[in-house]
């Protein structure tokens, strides 16, 4: 069976993805949904490359004829397929798929090295997690479909891919916020950002480099030419890394450099020992994250103790200074995506916070509407930061409370396209553009964060009924998460009591 094509013999945006749909679905039942992706987009991914490959073929072919050599074809291949480890190998493989496509992308991986690492690491050959009747049926799906030019054109398969990464998202639940940010929000992230051609972009804890994507998006949108951009990412989840590399190769895009590791503890992203540094840097952490390894930061050698050491048993400030320690000197800009939290705690964050105000560098808060995410269904806020302020912006800090601009889901609440664009044109205006229909901003002299303890809880600065909800669900956040460290100092002085000869 082959899907039917649209114009010129080329695939539609709908067939393309009811397809891959199938081709996941071929899955259900042995494999759970939330494992899904680590099956599927490997195999995607190697299918894609072999279309390509044969499709540039022919074009050799038909350039040069019976004059094709190979070192003429390399000038056409974006990437060595080496014989015998071709799709159409694998799949005429009668026993033992799944080692036969374990050797093959083994091989791929061999013959270009930017693909080290891309496919992940799953045992293509145990049978006992993946029967070989479901691969069996996964490839055949797949071969339904050509994933050449000449068939899926355009943006077209990048577009596809972060469908999957959607509903991958929907099947996972709360899982789904290690490696993807909803469209909207990261659309919005990065229009308040700006991203220009030739600009260096980086995100430290990358997923399936969704923010990447869109801010190349958001510059060939307006017109620019996103091949002049520089792309960095870093993520510590093997397969979610190699989902990253996929999803930019599947957007058309080759110079990117996407690294694997802990950011705290062993940060890649470098020019020479010191940390590089970006235009935009920008970033949907994990929030709150324990024991992010706070011991080595009391020496940190790449700089980003800028405030003081957060506390060991959450690491939000910890992303938003190691973020900060990117920040060009000239133009550089941080967004982030945190938890209300970070707008008011006290002790060590209080400190910070204080510092960083201090420092000049934060330049807005906005706070968005309620269960946005996969991830958490707290209040969540967006920091931006800014090496260097406008003149009308220094000295103070714009709040934004967008938390009433949202469209209800089922599962998940949204942000249409008009809400994107009203939160976007409050930010860089600092206009109230909606009055008591949505948005609500206020440009704030520090003298008046000083005069409030360096709180920057939205509530504070902008009364509104929205305001006033979004501040009791994020004090409840804060009070469960003091709770919660309380427990742990409990159960930590009584383990000391016992050791030293107390007994309760």
């Amino acid at each position: 069976m082959t899907i039917e094509a649209g114009k010129a013999g080329q695939m539609t945006q709908q067939q393309l993805e009811a397809t891959l749909w199938r081709a996941a679905n071929a899955l259900r039942g042995p494999v759970d949904p939330g494992d899904f992706k680590a099956y599927v987009f490997p195999v995607m991914f190697f299918k894609w490359i072999c279309d390509t490959h044969d499709y540039h073929h022919a074009r050799a072919l038909e350039d040069w004829g019976d004059d094709l050599t190979a070192t003429i074809e390399a000038d056409y291949q974006p990437f060595t397929v080496p014989a015998g480890a071709t799709w159409t190998d694998v799949r005429e493989t009668a026993v033992n798929v799944g080692a036969k496509l374990a050797t093959s992308l083994h091989r791929l991986q061999q013959a270009n090295p930017d693909l080290v690492g891309v496919f992940g690491d799953v045992n293509w050959g145990n049978k006992d997690r993946l029967p070989e009747n479901a691969l069996v049926a996964l490839m055949d799906t797949f071969h339904e479909v050509q994933l050449d030019p000449a068939h899926v054109e355009g943006d077209m398969l990048g577009a596809a891919y972060e469908y999957l990464l959607r509903e991958f998202a929907e099947a996972s639940g709360k899982k789904a916020g290690e490696f993807f940010t909803p469209r909207h929000v990261v659309h919005l992230l990065v229009r308040l950002l700006d991203p220009q051609p030739g600009e260096s972009i980086g995100d430290p804890a990358c997923g399936s480099a969704g923010m990447l994507v869109e801010t190349v998006n958001a510059v060939r949108a307006a017109g620019g030419d996103p091949r002049t951009l520089t792309l960095y990412g870093q993520e510590v989840n093997l397969t979610t890394a190699a989902i990253a590399k996929m999803n930019l190769y599947l957007h058309g895009l080759e110079d990117f450099t996407i690294v694997r590791g802990d950011t705290f503890r062993e940060p890649k992203l470098l020019n020479g020992a010191a940390l590089r540094k970006l235009d935009i840097t920008i970033a949907n952490p994990p929030f709150s994250l324990q024991n992010w390894g706070a011991a080595d930061w009391a020496n940190d050698p790449y700089k980003r103790v800028i405030c003081g050491v957060p506390p060991a048993k959450n690491g939000d400030y910890a992303w938003i200074q190691h973020m900060i320690a990117t920040m060009g000197p000239e133009r550089g800009r941080v967004g982030v995506v945190m938890p209300h939290g970070v707008l008011f705690r006290g002790g060590k964050e209080g400190a910070i916070r204080q510092c960083l105000l201090e420092k000049d560098l934060l330049e807005a808060v906005i706070g968005l509407p309620p269960n946005l995410f996969y991830s958490t269904s707290i209040p969540v806020c967006l920091l931006i930061f800014r090496a260097n302020k406008t003149p009308e912006r220094a000295g103070k800090v714009l709040f934004v409370d967008a938390s009433a601009r949202f469209q209800t889901g089922k599962n998940q609440n949204t942000m249409s396209e008009a809400d994107v664009e009203a939160i976007d044109a409050a930010y860089k205006h600092g206009e109230d553009i909606d009055g008591e229909a949505g948005l609500h901003v206020r440009l704030v002299d520090l003298a008046e964060v000083e005069e409030n303890g360096f709180d920057l809880n939205i509530g504070r600065y902008i009364q509104t009924e929205q305001a006033a909800e979004v501040d009791v669900e994020a004090a409840l956040a804060a009070y469960r998460d003091a709770r919660a460290s309380l427990r742990l100092a409990e159960v930590e002085l009584d383990r000391k009591l016992k050791a030293a000869g107390f007994d309760a």
